[in-house]
């Protein structure tokens, strides 16, 4: 599995795919700031209902 550092690498594509996935997310709920990566996890486990592991399993299969 691909760890945060690796698919923050790839964020501009990732987020795309995560907004076709997932209709619901809004350009305000995928916003990465520099540093702030707990947080978007949180924001997405909150958004999708998902646990911290299934975010990071849903990121590593885009």
């Amino acid at each position: 599995m691909k760890n945060t550092t690796e698919w923050l690498g790839n964020w501009k594509e990732l987020k795309g795919k995560l907004k076709q996935k997932y209709a619901m997310l809004t350009d305000d709920d995928v916003l990465l700031v520099e540093g702030k990566q707990e947080e978007l996890l949180g924001r997405l486990q909150v958004k999708l209902g998902k646990t911290k592991e299934e975010v990071q399993k849903i990121l590593t299969a885009l």
